[in-house]
C-alpha cells in the first residue's frame, strides 16, 4: 500500500513511518519544512510538502494514497482549543477524499479522559465535545464512518515514550530540575497508561492492514503506572528528593501540567491485542525512562 502519514516527522509520525516502509509498504510523508523532508527521504519515504493547516496539500496527499495515517497535531498547550479545531478541519479534509472508497483512515486519538474512576476500554465513547474538551478528533472520525468512509481511531496513552522523547516525563524531569524536588500528588497511586513508540507504530500498521474495521484501537502496552514509580526513577537520576505534594502544593508545582500529573486513567488494550495480534516487545515505561538519555540535557 501507498499510505499518506501526517505528522510524518513527529515522535510518533516518523516511527510509523519507519514501520510502514519495514513491512512492504510505501510511506508518503508530508512535511512542512526543507529538515522535514530531508529526514523523510533519508528514512526511505516519498515527501509530499504541506502543513496540518493547508487543506489542499491534506486532499492532495490522501488523493495519491491508498490509505491514510493522520498523527499530526500541534501540542502548543497555550492555544488548544484554536489546535483541536485545526485536527477537525485537517480530519474533514482528508475524509472527504476518501469518502466513496474502501480506502482506510486512522485517525489519532488519546485515552486520558475516556473512563474517569474505572479502567477504560476499546468499548468506551470518548467525552462529549465541551469547553473543557475541545479536541474533535473522535467526533470527526465517527461523522465521517456514519458518511461511508472506513475510518477509525488509534488511541494513544499519555506516555508514548522512547529515547528522543519529548512529551510527558521530559517535561517532568524539567520541572524536578526547576524546583530541585521530584513531586507526586497525595499517595502518589495515580496511573498513568504508557506505551513505546515502536510499539505503539506496529498497531497503527496492523490496523491500516486490517482496513480500519474493528477499531478504535488502543495503543497501551501497559494499563497504568503509578505515577509515584516514575517521580522516584527521576528523583534517583538527578539525586533529588522525592516528595509528596497536596493539591494545592501541586498547582504551585507543576503550574498548567497539574491536570496531567494528577491524572488517573487505566486503560485496557486487551481488544486491540486480539483483533490484531499484537503484543508489546520494547522496555516498559520505568526502565526505558531509567536510563542516561532521559536526562542528557
Amino acid at each position: 500500500m501507498r499510505v499518506f502519514v501526517t505528522g510524518a516527522t513527529g515522535w510518533v509520525g516518523s516511527a510509523v513511518v519507519k514501520e510502514l516502509i519495514a513491512a512492504g509498504h510505501r510511506a508518503l510523508g508530508l512535511a512542512r519544512s526543507d529538515k522535514g523532508a530531508e529526514a523523510l527521504a533519508a528514512a526511505g519515504a516519498e515527501v509530499h510538502r504541506g502543513a496540518l493547516d493547508d487543506l489542499d496539500s491534506l486532499r492532495s496527499g490522501a488523493a495519491q494514497s491508498d490509505g491514510v495515517i493522520h498523527t499530526a497535531f500541534n501540542h502548543d498547550f497555550s492555544k488548544f482549543a484554536e489546535n483541536c479545531a485545526e485536527d477537525r478541519r485537517a480530519i474533514e479534509a482528508i475524509g472527504a477524499v476518501l469518502e466513496g472508497s474502501d480506502r482506510p483512515l486512522l485517525v489519532t486519538s488519546g485515552v486520558a479522559l475516556l473512563a474517569p474512576g474505572r479502567t477504560a476500554t476499546e468499548e468506551d465513547a470518548p467525552p462529549s465535545n465541551s469547553p473543557s474538551y475541545p479536541r474533535k478528533s473522535e467526533a470527526a472520525t465517527v461523522a465521517l464512518v456514519q458518511r461511508g468512509v472506513r475510518a477509525t481511531t488509534v488511541r494513544l496513552a499519555p506516555s508514548v515514550h522512547g529515547h528522543g522523547d519529548h512529551g510527558f516525563v521530559p517535561r517532568l524531569i524539567q520541572f524536578a530540575r526547576e524546583k530541585g524536588v521530584s513531586a507526586y500528588i497525595g499517595e502518589g497511586l495515580n496511573r498513568w497508561p504508557a506505551v513505546h513508540r515502536i510499539d505503539a507504530a506496529r498497531v497503527y500498521r496492523l490496523a491500516l492492514e486490517r482496513g480500519a474495521a474493528g477499531g478504535p484501537f488502543h495503543a497501551i502496552a501497559e494499563d497504568g503506572v503509578p505515577f509515584k514509580e516514575i517521580a522516584e526513577v527521576i528523583g534517583r537520576r538527578l539525586n533529588i528528593p522525592v516528595v509528596s505534594k497536596t493539591a494545592d502544593e501541586a498547582a504551585q508545582h507543576f503550574g498548567w501540567f497539574t491536570m496531567f500529573a494528577g491524572i488517573d486513567a487505566p486503560t485496557s488494550s486487551a481488544r486491540t491485542r486480539a483483533l490484531l495480534g499484537w503484543r508489546p516487545e520494547q522496555p516498559g515505561l520505568t526502565a526505558d525512562i531509567d536510563h542516561p538519555a532521559y536526562f542528557a540535557r
